[in-house]
């Protein structure tokens, strides 16, 4: 019937997780902030060699440590049953940068 059981949906989190923190890790430091998001989301064109049913949306946020603060929402419609998202918080000393993964069941 298309839904995913919990096993396979945490087996999507892991997947997904360890794919957007080495997208991370591979880009930040090489390049200005402009450079640094396009090559995750680049870097995140290989979400589908997962094999998973699944097509992507991904976000990507870096912010520099300044003491300001940051707000973001975002709202989707969809299957709560085959669907998801995951958001990935990265920090250094001097910077955060928040991917926001969402896999919309095909």
């Amino acid at each position: 019937d298309g839904r995913l059981s919990a096993v396979e949906e945490t087996a999507f989190i892991v997947e997904v997780s360890n794919t957007v923190k080495e997208a991370i890790e591979s880009v930040i430091g090489a390049g200005g902030v402009n450079q640094w998001t396009t090559n995750v989301e680049q870097t995140l064109s290989q979400l589908p060699k997962l094999g998973k049913p699944f097509k992507y949306i991904v976000t990507c946020v870096i912010i520099q440590k300044n003491g300001a603060g940051s707000h973001t929402a975002s709202s989707c419609f969809w299957d709560s049953s085959t669907d998801g998202s995951y958001t990935v918080r990265w920090e250094n000393k001097t910077m955060y940068c928040i991917v926001g993964a969402f896999g919309l069941s095909i």
